[in-house]
């Protein structure tokens, strides 16, 4: 299978379902999650050691906090998960989520702090799902109804866009937004993937304001000018369900890529035995810090 040549190999721990690549700041390591293996795991960049942690239920998304916990999106809400006992306690969960009917996906924190996070039918059936924002206190609002499959969120290196992923549409909705209030105005598609293999998913913005994109089903991550919509890059991974990346460490220049073993015929797994892998690739581009949760 054909490989960038920028593309290695990070950790080879199986998952499922990997997904929820986040750079922590405080820790210097990469978390990333097994959605359906229900786990946590993490991975100091200069170590060969990864830790898991077992969660008690589907796990979409986990954030860091000031305080130093992870805030993870569970079925059934938002939880804090303490990184000393691994236990988790209720934290907000908002009004009329049925976690028989959906659960929690991606999730990331805006540069105040908020907690962004949003669900999707356990079934994947359309527009079951919305977009939710939490505030440090634990109060949330819907700000999107009928969302398919909730994805990748991003935010403008001046933080006035937010670039906002439902993956069947396959497109990248951008969004006037307030830093101050949170709020979003004049919402309109910002890059249309449907040239480009496989289904948009996990996202990430470099210092240049480019956004990178993982495809489901894509076997790759691309780059982006959300401006003028015009591709830039593209990876190639040897993993076809490619479902987040993040940039990570000591300077923020490691692009930190998830993928999935699931949905595989037994053939395509033969063809793709690091699927479920966690790989990194250098890629000429830097991240921003990632935004931890006020609260």
């Amino acid at each position: 299978m054909i490989t960038d040549p920028r593309v290695s190999l990070f950790r080879s721990v199986p998952a499922i379902l990997g997904e929820g690549a986040v750079w922590h700041p405080q820790r210097e390591s990469l978390f990333w999650i097994d959605i359906l293996g229900r786990k946590i795991f993490e991975a100091a960049a200069h170590s060969g050691a990864t830790f898991s942690r077992p969660v008690g239920q589907l796990i979409g998304a986990l954030v860091p906090t000031a305080r130093g916990d992870l805030l993870v999106a569970l079925q059934d809400g938002i939880h804090r998960f303490d990184l000393a006992s691994f236990q988790t306690t209720p934290f907000a969960c908002p009004a009329g989520h049925d976690a028989t009917v959906v659960r929690f996906n991606d999730a990331k924190c805006d540069p105040r702090g908020r907690l962004w996070a949003g669900t999707m039918a356990l079934d994947e059936s359309p527009k079951q799902g919305a977009l939710y924002r939490f505030t440090s206190d634990g109060g949330s609002q819907r700000m999107r109804e009928h969302v398919t499959v909730s994805n990748g969120l991003a935010w403008s290196p001046d933080h006035r866009t937010l670039y906002y992923i439902d993956s069947p549409t396959r497109t990248v909705q951008a969004f006037d937004y307030d830093l101050e209030t949170g709020d979003l105005s004049r919402p309109r598609v910002a890059i249309d993937t449907s040239t480009v293999a496989g289904f948009p998913d996990g996202c990430t913005i470099d210092v240049e304001g480019n956004l990178w994109i993982a495809h489901w089903g894509g076997f790759g991550v691309t780059r982006w000018d959300p401006v003028r919509a015009r591709l830039l890059d593209t990876l190639r991974i040897p993993a076809g369900q490619v479902t987040t990346c993040t940039f990570g460490g000591p300077r923020l220049e490691t692009l930190f890529i998830t993928t999935a073993a699931c949905k595989l015929t037994e053939a395509e797994r033969t063809a793709q035995p690091e699927a479920g892998f966690v790989f990194a690739a250098h890629v000429g581009a830097r991240g921003f810090p990632t935004d931890v949760f006020a609260g």
